[in-house]
């Protein structure tokens, strides 16, 4: 496991556009078919990394206050599963349904996703307003494993309030820290 930050792309920056498999029903949806009427979050993330595994009962539970006031959430997974089978297709669905996601998991195979979102790790966020453009790109808030910080979705958090006040998000915003994503 290396620590990787996020790459933090420009905020502004349009959500780049995706036709990926859903891995749980196998349907292909577009960021158009995952998009919220007042938000959209994308999160990379993946089965097998401590970092995703420390914080995805609390991905569900951000997920369910927010999903419920018109913003979308989207788990798209870009590891290499060839080389990491701990991230397969397989092992992303039984993750999705052992957790309860309410989201859709998509696989992105060529990676190819990853790389327009600049990517780095695992889990990594970005949050797009109405308008599809970046508001915020960071971390859910400062817990890892380890370091005795709660688990609350405290950054995310925040900024998705103020996305739903219809204000700017602060631009003082902090990378989110995992495992770095596994190119093939």
């Amino acid at each position: 496991m290396a620590l990787t930050p996020s790459s933090m792309l420009d905020l502004g920056t349009v959500a780049p556009d995706f036709q990926l498999s859903d891995v749980v029903t196998g349907k292909k949806m577009t960021f158009n078919d995952v998009r919220g009427a007042k938000g959209t979050v994308v999160m990379f993330i993946c089965a097998h990394c401590p970092y995703v595994i420390h914080v995805q009962d609390e991905l569900v539970k951000v997920a369910g206050v927010y999903q419920d006031q018109g913003v979308e959430f989207v788990a798209i997974s870009s590891n290499d599963a060839i080389n990491y089978p701990a991230d397969s297709r397989e092992k992303l669905k039984e993750q999705a349904d052992n957790i309860g996601f309410t989201f859709p998991y998509l696989y992105d195979e060529d990676q190819s996703v990853a790389r327009a979102y600049q990517a780095e790790c695992t889990p990594d966020f970005f949050v797009f307003d109405e308008n599809n453009q970046l508001a915020y790109r960071g971390r859910l808030d400062e817990a890892t494993p380890g370091n005795d910080k709660e688990v609350n979705g405290k950054d995310l958090r925040a900024a998705l309030d103020t996305l739903m006040e219809g204000n700017s998000i602060s631009k003082d915003q902090f990378p989110s820290m995992g495992c770095n994503i596994k190119w093939k």
